[in-house]
């Protein structure tokens, strides 16, 4: 069944239309952050047809394929009959807490909620600090982590991973731009550019200037706000080209403000792809279930759902993997 109520997301929209177009450039999201399935049933609900109308998806039974590995993985839930789901709250469209409610809503929420509904276990979302997640996923105090995790060759030394989104960034410019594409070096010469200071972003920017420069072209000039209205104000008034952060808080921001448009998109670990994923405890039996709820929510279509529901189209995936290649070493 599908619930939907006014949440009050103007509020959550207020902080977009101001952080977001940036918003996710100093935010838990950097990087200092297939088997066959048993198709579930499909998705009740609808993609959204107002800003303040947030829906999310559910399963109408659990699939018996990942009832059936769960029960046979030792696993043991830290409160029974429960997956108990970290997640942290920032800006839409990843997570966030509506105006009025108490538990976050967005992509990870309704991600880790599904997982939950697939293994035939109640949703026990827990809100936490980006900070705190590795030692609770750790030590066992939370049984699973959906909240934009990427994973890297160092965190799978300590967990399991069961990926279910690609990780992107993504260059956004004025809706009235001139500027169409942004995809390589070339594409950013003498453009002023928003980046965070020691982002992952910033380096692929730096990177490039390198390139230019070695070229004889002239570089991006790259622009720092430590206060994101005043990097909002500076595209509005065209005082900068293009902003460059994380994909999913900018997308949420140009869909719901109409403001900004989408012109060029690179992996999150550029030039590595870099993978969003499940995340729990290393060798503790639960990341096989979970991949295969996992991939019936794909097979299923609910996943798809989720993501249109959120705007979140470009960074789909066509199948879970267990473990997948991880962002090296720094």
């Amino acid at each position: 069944m599908a619930i939907s109520k006014k949440q009050g997301v103007a509020a959550g929209i207020g902080v977009v239309a101001v952080a977001a177009i940036v918003g996710g450039i100093v935010a838990a999201v950097s990087l200092n952050r297939p088997a066959e399935a048993e198709a579930a049933a499909p998705a009740t609900t609808e993609a959204n047809v107002a800003t303040d109308d947030i829906r999310w998806v559910h399963l109408d039974e659990p699939v018996a394929e990942a009832v059936a590995a769960l029960e046979a993985s030792g696993f043991t839930p830290v409160e029974e009959g429960k997956l108990t789901v970290a997640h942290s709250a920032y800006l839409p469209p990843l997570g966030y807490i509506p105006e009025g409610e108490t538990e976050a809503a967005g992509t990870e929420p309704n991600i880790g909620s599904l997982i939950a509904e697939a293994l035939g276990l109640e949703y026990n979302p827990v809100v936490v600090a980006w900070a705190d997640w590795p030692l609770g996923i750790q030590s066992g105090k939370y049984d699973l982590i959906t909240s934009n995790v990427t994973v890297t060759e160092e965190r799978k030394e300590l967990y399991d991973f069961a990926s279910y989104r690609e990780d992107l960034l993504g260059f956004y410019v004025q809706a009235d731009s001139d500027i169409e594409k942004i995809e390589e070096a070339a594409d950013i010469s003498g453009l002023k550019i928003v980046v965070g200071s020691g982002t992952n972003q910033e380096q692929v920017l730096l990177a490039w200037n390198q390139e230019l420069e070695a070229a004889g072209e002239a570089p991006a000039e790259l622009q720092y706000y430590d206060d994101n209205a005043a990097a909002v104000l500076a595209l509005q008034s065209g005082r900068v080209d293009a902003t460059f952060g994380p994909n999913a808080t900018s997308a949420w921001s140009a869909r719901e403000t109409g403001d900004t448009k989408l012109v060029g998109l690179v992996p999150g670990g550029w030039p590595q792809t870099a993978n969003i994923a499940a995340a729990t405890a290393k060798g503790n039996g639960l990341i096989e279930p979970v991949h295969i709820a996992l991939n019936a929510l794909i097979e299923g279509g609910q996943y798809d759902e989720v993501l249109e529901t959120w705007g979140l189209e470009t960074e789909r995936i066509d199948a879970s993997e267990i473990n997948p290649p991880g962002l090296p070493k720094s």
